[in-house]
Protein backbone atom coordinates (compact mmCIF):
# COMPACT_ATOMS: atom_id res chain seq x y z
CA UNK A 1 0.00 0.00 0.00
CA UNK A 2 2.49 2.26 0.67
CA UNK A 3 4.09 2.97 -2.38
CA UNK A 4 0.52 2.48 -4.65
CA UNK A 5 -0.70 5.69 -1.75
CA UNK A 6 2.70 7.92 -1.53
CA UNK A 7 2.15 8.17 -5.69
CA UNK A 8 -1.30 8.84 -4.86
CA UNK A 9 -1.01 11.46 -2.77
CA UNK A 10 1.73 12.94 -4.53
CA UNK A 11 -0.42 12.93 -7.94
CA UNK A 12 -3.40 14.72 -6.05
CA UNK A 13 -1.20 17.11 -3.80
CA UNK A 14 0.07 17.98 -7.64
CA UNK A 15 -3.16 18.40 -9.31
CA UNK A 16 -4.70 20.84 -6.43
CA UNK A 17 -1.85 22.71 -6.38
CA UNK A 18 -1.01 21.47 -2.81
CA UNK A 19 2.74 21.29 -0.93
CA UNK A 20 2.49 19.63 2.22
CA UNK A 21 1.73 22.48 4.45
CA UNK A 22 -0.57 24.04 2.60
CA UNK A 23 -2.60 20.21 2.68
CA UNK A 24 -1.96 19.53 6.38
CA UNK A 25 -3.66 22.65 7.13
CA UNK A 26 -6.78 22.01 4.81
CA UNK A 27 -6.80 18.19 5.80
CA UNK A 28 -6.30 18.63 9.41
CA UNK A 29 -3.26 16.67 10.04
CA UNK A 30 0.33 17.74 10.90
CA UNK A 31 3.28 18.12 7.87
CA UNK A 32 5.55 16.26 9.59
CA UNK A 33 2.98 13.42 8.93
CA UNK A 34 2.25 14.53 5.40
CA UNK A 35 6.00 13.81 5.23
CA UNK A 36 6.30 10.61 6.57
CA UNK A 37 3.64 9.53 4.27
CA UNK A 38 5.06 10.67 0.92
CA UNK A 39 8.51 9.36 2.33
CA UNK A 40 6.99 5.98 2.97
CA UNK A 41 7.92 5.79 6.03
CA UNK A 42 4.56 5.89 7.94
CA UNK A 43 1.10 4.32 6.43
CA UNK A 44 -2.17 6.89 7.27
CA UNK A 45 -4.46 6.08 10.30
CA UNK A 46 -8.29 4.44 8.60
CA UNK A 47 -9.00 8.33 9.94
CA UNK A 48 -6.46 9.90 8.20
CA UNK A 49 -7.25 8.13 4.60
CA UNK A 50 -11.25 9.15 5.15
CA UNK A 51 -10.15 13.08 5.85
CA UNK A 52 -8.02 12.55 2.42
CA UNK A 53 -10.78 11.06 0.34
CA UNK A 54 -12.96 13.78 1.48
CA UNK A 55 -10.98 16.40 0.75
CA UNK A 56 -10.04 15.27 -2.56
CA UNK A 57 -13.14 13.76 -3.39
CA UNK A 58 -11.89 10.29 -4.27
CA UNK A 59 -12.86 6.90 -2.34
CA UNK A 60 -10.45 5.33 -0.36
CA UNK A 61 -10.38 2.43 -2.74
CA UNK A 62 -8.40 4.84 -5.09
CA UNK A 63 -6.23 6.32 -2.67
CA UNK A 64 -4.76 3.12 -1.71
CA UNK A 65 -4.30 1.05 -4.82
CA UNK A 66 -7.59 -1.05 -5.08
CA UNK A 67 -9.20 1.22 -7.70
CA UNK A 68 -8.79 3.82 -10.60
CA UNK A 69 -10.54 7.10 -11.10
Amino acid sequence: MKIIFTERLKELMEEHGLNQVRLAEKAGVKQNTISSWLCGKKEPSITSLWLLADFFNVEIDYLVGRKEY
